[in-house]
C-alpha cells in the first residue's frame, strides 16, 4: 500500500471504513445515497479544470453553457491548451493544480481529465478542500486508490460524478427493463469486447505490447514534465508517453480495460445487478514490465444476488472477439466492439434479441426508469443540491475497482503462477487470499512529493 510519509490512512482504519464501500455497489445505488453537505452560494458555480487539452475541452464546454469558468490548469501549455485559455480570458492559468486549489478560495467544483495516473491525486486534494468533483473514467489508477476516493467522497460528503457518459443514456435503461422482465430468462454470462489499441496511431487509439524506448528526448518548452509525471516513477521525457499516448504504460495509464471498461461494463453491472466478483483470470498476448499486452482475454466470476444466478463476465480486447454463438444469423455482425448477453432462452446483442423467433414475439415492457437530463447535468444539479449523480463515486469507485483487478491479472510478474489458479480477491480486506503477493499491485509507492 501507500507509503505513511504520502499521507495513508493505517489498514486498521481503512479496513473498518471498507465495510461500507462494499454496501455502496451491492446495496446501495447512487441515486439513494444522500446528505451532499455543501451548496454554492449562487446560482452558478465557479468550476475550475484540470487537463484541459483533451476531453477536459469538450466538458469545460458543456459546463461553461450554464456556470462560471474561473480556473484553468494544465501541464502542458501547447496550442490547444492555449486556445481554451483564450475561450476563457478571466478564469486564472495554472501549471500546478495544487496552487491553484491554494489561491483561488472561490472555486466551488473541478473537473479532472488527466491522465489515468494523476486522477487521484487530483481528485483527493480537491475534495478533502471541500470542492466537488466530477473526474474521468477510469476514477483511479489503482484499486486502492479507488477505494480511497469512494471513501474520502462519503466522508466529506461532495457530489462527484465519474465520467462514463453512457450510463445517462436512454439505451441503457431499456437493456435493464428487458433483462428484468425477463426477455432472455436468467442470464449466466456476459461478453464485452473493443477493438482498441490495435488501429495504430491515431487520436484514437495508442500503443501496447512495446518495450521502454531508448534513450531521451527534447522536453517541449510547453510541457512541465515533472508535473506530467506527478506520483509515478520519473523517467526520461519521450513522445512515445506524451502527448495522449500515455494510455498503453503500466505507469501512467490502465490500457484498454481501463479505458473502456468503465463505459461498457457500467450498464452489466445495473442490469445483473453486480457488486464485487469472486475471482479472474486473464491470458494475452506477450507483456512487458512496461506496457499493457497487445490483446487480452480477462474472465471475472460473480456469485449469485437476489434472484440472479452466479455471472461469468468475459472482456476481450485488441481486436478478439468472442466466439459467434448459434442461435445468430449469418447475417449480423459482431461489430469491432460490443456486448453479448446470453440467458436461458435467448440472447442480446445491441439491444436485440436472439434467436430471431424471440426478437419478434418479445413485447417490451413500458418505459418506467426515469430519463436522465444529461451526464453532466446530473453533475451540476447535484453540486447544487438535488439527488447524487448516477456516477457518483458510491458507483464509480467498486466499480473502478473491479475493472482494475482484470489488470492486475494482467501483471507480468504473475503469469506464471495465474497459469494454474484464479485470481481470488476478498474486498473486505482489499487483498487476495490465494496469492498474497499479489497484493502489492493494488497500489505502489508515490514518487517524493506526492500525496493521496
Amino acid at each position: 500500500m501507500s507509503n505513511r510519509s504520502s499521507g495513508a490512512i493505517s489498514r486498521r482504519d481503512f479496513l473498518g471504513k471498507s465495510a461500507s464501500v462494499i454496501a455502496g455497489l451491492t446495496i446501495l445505488p447512487s441515486h439513494t445515497v444522500s446528505g451532499l453537505g455543501h451548496i454554492a452560494p449562487s446560482d452558478k458555480l465557479n468550476v475550475a479544470a484540470i487537463g484541459i487539452g483533451g476531453m477536459g475541452r469538450g466538458i469545460i464546454e458543456n459546463v461553461a453553457q450554464t456556470e462560471n469558468i474561473v480556473a484553468l490548469c494544465d501541464v502542458d501549455w501547447n496550442p490547444a491548451v492555449e486556445r481554451v485559455f483564450s475561450t476563457y480570458p478571466d478564469a486564472g492559468r495554472y501549471r500546478d493544480y495544487r496552487l491553484m486549489l491554494d489561491r483561488q478560495k472561490e472555486i466551488d467544483a473541478v473537473i479532472i481529465a488527466t491522465p489515468d495516473h494523476t486522477h487521484a491525486v487530483t481528485s483527493m486534494e480537491a475534495i478533502r478542500r471541500g470542492k466537488h468533483v466530477y473526474t474521468e473514467k477510469p476514477l483511479t489508477h489503482t484499486v486502492y486508490e479507488a477505494r480511497m476516493l469512494t471513501l474520502a467522497a462519503r466522508e466529506h460528503k461532495v457530489a462527484t460524478q465519474m465520467g462514463n457518459q453512457g450510463q445517462a443514456g436512454e439505451g441503457p435503461r431499456r437493456l435493464r427493463e428487458m433483462i428484468w422482465d425477463g426477455a432472455i430468462g436468467q442470464v449466466h454470462e456476459v461478453h464485452v469486447w473493443t477493438d482498441r489499441p490495435n488501429r495504430g496511431l491515431s487520436d484514437t487509439y495508442w500503443p501496447q505490447g512495446v518495450s521502454r524506448p531508448e534513450g531521451s528526448a527534447e522536453v517541449p518548452a510547453s510541457l512541465d514534465w515533472d508535473l506530467f509525471v506527478g506520483p509515478a516513477p520519473m523517467r526520461p521525457y519521450n513522445p512515445a508517453y506524451h502527448p495522449f499516448r500515455w494510455r498503453g504504460w503500466w505507469d501512467f495509464g490502465t490500457g484498454a480495460l481501463g479505458d473502456i471498461g468503465c463505459h461498457s461494463f457500467d450498464p452489466v453491472f445495473r442490469a445483473l445487478k453486480l457488486g464485487y466478483p469472486d475471482s479472474v483470470q486473464a491470458v494475452s498476448t506477450l507483456v512487458n514490465n512496461e506496457s499493457y499486452p497487445l490483446g487480452s482475454v480477462v474472465t471475472y466470476d460473480f456469485p449469485a444476488r437476489e434472484d440472479m444466478p452466479p455471472v461469468r463476465l468475459i472482456w476481450y480486447d485488441g481486436g478478439i472477439r468472442p466466439p459467434r454463438p448459434a442461435g445468430i444469423g449469418k447475417g449480423v455482425q459482431l461489430g469491432a466492439g460490443g456486448t453479448l448477453y446470453i440467458g436461458s432462452k435467448g440472447m442480446i446483442l445491441g439491444n436485440r434479441l436472439f434467436p430471431e423467433s424471440l426478437h419478434e414475439s418479445y413485447e417490451r415492457p413500458e418505459p418506467g426508469i426515469p430519463s436522465s437530463p444529461g451526464h453532466r447535468e446530473e453533475w451540476i444539479q447535484a453540486c447544487k443540491g438535488g439527488e447524487p449523480a448516477g456516477s457518483s463515486f458510491d458507483w464509480a469507485g467498486p466499480l473502478t475497482e473491479t475493472v482494475l483487478l482484470g489488470n492486475i491479472a494482467l501483471r507480468p510478474e504473475l503469469r506464471e503462477k495465474l497459469s494454474y489458479q484464479t485470481l481470488d480477491f476478498d474486498p473486505e480486506k482489499l487483498s487476495f487470499p490465494g496469492l498474497p503477493e499479489a497484493d502489492k499491485y493494488l497500489h505502489y509507492e508515490y514518487r517524493e512529493g506526492w500525496k493521496l
